[in-house]
């Protein structure tokens, strides 16, 4: 029976196998387990910058090196049994403040050592306090939020999500208060190219990138003052959403949740399978990146889509449900709440596939009901679409349509003009004007439809959940560091012990101490859920 959720309708519309799903997440939920026994175990340069951030330090040396990436290549010997001890004993010695201790390291003036066992207790003491004030500073940022929306308003769901990508954070900021005012309800900024792959977050404002604008702190500041100045002209609150992948990971997840974004793009896998960034230090750091935006109430958006950009989506759709069944339990182990598991998936079957929409509605409806209570993230066609933009924007037309009908929550639009030039004005408006044509005259067609018993949408949804099934009860056995390695998601094969960042890994010792992520969990055990798993009944 159907269900409205904020203006979307959720259908349980195709009679599915229960014992595959069921299956499939106890599947997952292993994989998850064994993947947690490894984070458990290890740390990361990333981790323990991302930990220094909490503590409060922020700026660049005189060479514009982070201060945090000084600090943590200046005690590189220490990082097995963590930062936050020696660094708060240097504090406690010295009087000063978490700043300042930096950057009396970055003088050459201060140094970190071992603590001794008579100051042990003290700098732990202080450093279970100064955790959790640096996780107020969080719990304040999402109580305005919440403030905000009270005030100025919700957008009806489907989010309208679009994309500004000018290397400007002025531009962007421009773009963005356009696309706010011609109804886009979630901006997204999308990063230069390849920040991913740097071992630091640059400092300050940007104005000059390649493809997109560099993810800094300042702006994501800039950013958010001019949504907040344009939601409170519209009477209605605009979200926004950055990217914390790549080797800063959980550096990123911290600046966004000081300064206020809604939406991340956190994915498990992602940085392993497109960026090479080795597989064992992004799994530590997604966890606590993933318990920063639990905790700074930001939805987190996966990236499934991207995998049927390498692979056929025809023939490899069933890696898109497996991915958002591991995503859904890494996201549950690190206490994200059901709506803020933004699970993605994508309308990318080739247009020349007789009945692709077709296919599309079944896939969609499938990942609709195997994750009810998620904010699901639809991607738009964007590997087939042509250079006739007048087929193209009837293409985007039909990813509405789809997404509507299927109850997706979040979709980002698709521009007639994709892969042609960054989106101009007009481009970002007619999308806009698109979608909300769709959404509006389509918003209630699922209450009035049931899908044919046996028919292609049931028999396409029954074989991409099997076959995910079959798929994860084999990563299941084999680990998932040998599935990566092996290409089980998107046809790309990685080693376990390669891409950037390996040298980053830490091992660490029994007396590691780091209290934010006691602090960040608030006493909240970070684990799966006890109750029954969401979405398995048929």
């Amino acid at each position: 029976s159907p269900s409205a959720k904020d203006g979307v309708t959720v259908h349980d519309a195709i009679k599915l196998n229960k014992t595959l799903v069921t299956r499939a997440r106890e599947a997952a939920n292993a994989i998850a387990d064994d993947i947690q026994r490894h984070i458990s175990e290890h740390t990361t340069d990333s981790t323990e910058r991302a930990t220094l951030r909490l503590l409060g330090v922020t700026g660049v040396n005189d060479i514009d090196v982070p201060l945090v990436n000084v600090v943590v290549e200046q005690a590189r010997e220490l990082l097995p049994a963590g930062i936050v001890r020696p660094f708060v004993d240097l504090m406690l010695r010295t009087g000063k403040d978490a700043q300042q201790v930096a950057e009396g390291m970055a003088a050459g003036d201060l140094h970190l050592e071992a603590v001794s066992a008579e100051r042990r207790a003290a700098a732990e003491q202080r450093g279970v306090e100064l955790a959790a004030q640096g996780v107020g500073r969080i719990d304040a940022v999402r109580r305005r939020r919440e403030e905000l929306v009270a005030e100025c308003g919700e957008a009806l769901k489907p989010y309208v999500y679009v994309i500004v990508a000018t290397g400007n954070i002025y531009e962007d900021a421009a773009q963005a208060q356009a696309a706010a005012r011609a109804g886009a309800d979630v901006i997204a900024v999308i990063r230069t190219t390849a920040q991913s792959l740097l071992d630091y977050v640059p400092f300050g404002e940007t104005t000059e990138g390649f493809g997109g604008t560099y993810a800094t702190q300042e702006n994501f500041r800039l950013m958010r003052a001019a949504l907040d100045e344009v939601g409170a002209e519209l009477g209605r609150y605009i979200r926004l959403c950055n990217y914390a992948s790549g080797l800063c990971m959980p550096e990123i997840a911290t600046m966004g949740a000081l300064e206020r974004l809604d939406m991340m793009l956190n994915d498990s896998m992602y940085g392993i399978i497109f960026r090479n960034i080795n597989m064992q230090r992004t799994f530590v750091d997604q966890y606590l990146s993933r318990l920063i935006n639990a905790r700074a109430g930001i939805i987190i958006n996966t990236g499934e889509d991207n995998y049927l950009t390498t692979a056929d989506a025809f023939e490899k759709g069933y890696t898109v449900v497996s991915s958002d069944f591991i995503n859904e339990a890494f996201a549950l182990r690190a206490n994200l709440e059901p709506w803020q598991i933004g699970l993605g998936h994508a309308f990318e079957i080739n247009p020349a596939t007789p009945d692709q929409v077709v296919y599309q509605v079944a896939d969609a409806q499938l990942i609709r009901q195997l994750f009810p209570e998620y904010p699901l993230k639809y991607m738009p066609p964007t590997k087939y679409m042509p250079g006739d933009i007048f087929q193209g924007h009837i293409i985007d037309g039909m990813f509405n349509f789809t997404g509507i009908f299927t109850g997706q929550e979040i979709m980002l639009l698709g521009m007639l003009t994709e892969a042609l030039h960054t989106p101009l004005l007009q481009d970002r408006y007619v999308s806009i004007k698109n979608a909300k044509y769709v959404f509006e005259a389509c918003r209630h067609l699922a209450d009035e439809v049931e899908f044919r018993p046996g028919g292609m949408i049931e028999k396409r949804a029954d074989d991409v959940l099997r076959r995910a099934t079959e798929q994860l009860e084999h990563v299941q056995a084999i680990s998932l560091f040998k599935a990566l390695e092996d290409g089980e998601f998107a046809d790309v094969k990685r080693d376990p012990r390669g891409g950037r960042g390996f040298e980053g890994v830490f091992k660490i010792s029994a007396d590691y101490f780091n209290p934010f992520f006691a602090a960040l969990c608030d006493g909240r055990l970070s684990g799966p859920p006890t109750g029954p798993a969401p979405g398995t009944e048929p």
